[in-house]
């Protein structure tokens, strides 16, 4: 019993500290959020998981979709005129994102 005391109050100090390492909240995150789900993980069929991507990965992906580099119609107009300060809150929060497993599709 006293040591599962001492975890629990380990991880309850340490809590903190790793919530700490998460970038804030971005403003534009909703709409991104519709297609990609808040933690990066898909909401909708043929949406790519975002949680967990590489930070230079996303912040390259998205200013390419943004500037017409990557033609995709549907995503350069979810991005609109975004700033590169925005974009890059946009990179930092999905890349420090966990994936998570999926539960298979139901029939």
């Amino acid at each position: 019993m006293r040591t599962v005391l001492i975890a629990a109050l380990g991880l309850t100090c340490a809590m903190p500290a790793l919530a700490a390492d998460m970038p804030p909240k971005p403003v534009r995150l909703g709409l991104c959020a519709a297609c990609h789900g808040e933690t990066g993980m898909s909401q909708i069929p043929g949406a790519p998981n975002l949680a967990g991507q590489r930070l230079d990965y996303l912040r390259k992906a998205l200013k390419d979709y943004r500037d017409g580099s990557r033609d995709v119609p549907l995503m350069r107009a979810a991005i609109g005129p975004v700033s590169d300060a925005d974009l890059d809150q946009l990179a930092r929060w999905y890349s420090a994102q966990t994936p998570q497993t999926q539960a298979p599709a139901q029939p």
